[in-house]
């Protein structure tokens, strides 16, 4: 007889479509669901849906939200004529984690990618231009993971933000070749957001 219990074997497939999650851990994250007492586990799915209800992107830099307008960009205090354009959402996370970048950011939602075929038009650089046309904006930090894909990704923003006479920076190369912002530490972050130069 096939030992099967649809229930489990419907949430370990769900686990392991997560990114970066195998079988193995899919099925370690199954049983621990099933281990909690069924009120942690309704909390759990509560707070999942909850997330992908009342979680979009901000209006302004197209980071993630629950507001209309994300807390960076509500906050008068941040340095307003500099924008960080980053990849990811969760790359505004690992430079707020440095409490050394007092500006604002504008998240791209990937990068340039013709094999994967992604072109400019898949990303957010239209909302981006709209946001430097306001002529409030100095400088545009270019903090796009350094990749093949990152690096013509800056490329292509500085072409079109150069005749603006808006000074494009790019971040050091505190970080390492191939490597991803989100595991940056905060003090090699710092280290790169110093050592930015003009591109």
């Amino acid at each position: 007889m096939n030992y099967n219990i649809v229930p489990l074997n419907e949430l370990i497939n769900q686990f392991s479509r997560l990114p970066g999650i195998g079988k193995k851990t899919a099925q370690r994250l199954a049983y621990s669901i099933l281990e909690q007492p069924p009120e942690r586990a309704k909390d759990f799915a509560k707070a999942l849906v909850e997330a992908r209800e009342k979680i979009h992107f901000c209006k302004c830099c197209q980071a993630l939200t629950d507001l209309d307008v994300c807390q960076i960009c509500d906050d008068e205090g941040r340095d307003r004529t500099v924008v960080c354009v980053v990849e990811e959402p969760r790359d505004v996370m690992a430079f707020e984690r440095t409490r050394e970048y007092k500006g604002l950011y504008h998240v791209l939602h990937g990068v340039i990618s013709p094999l994967d075929g992604i072109g400019p038009d898949k990303l957010r650089i239209k909302e981006l231009m709209s946001r430097l046309a306001s002529g409030e904006i100095n400088e545009i930090i270019m903090a796009t993971n350094p990749t093949v894909e990152g690096e013509a990704t800056a490329s292509y923003i500085s072409r079109l933000v150069k005749p603006m006479g808006i000074k494009v920076t790019r971040l050091a190369y505190g970080i390492p070749v191939g490597g991803d912002l989100e595991y940056a530490d905060e003090y090699t972050l710092a280290r790169a957001l110093e050592g930015r130069n003009e591109i």
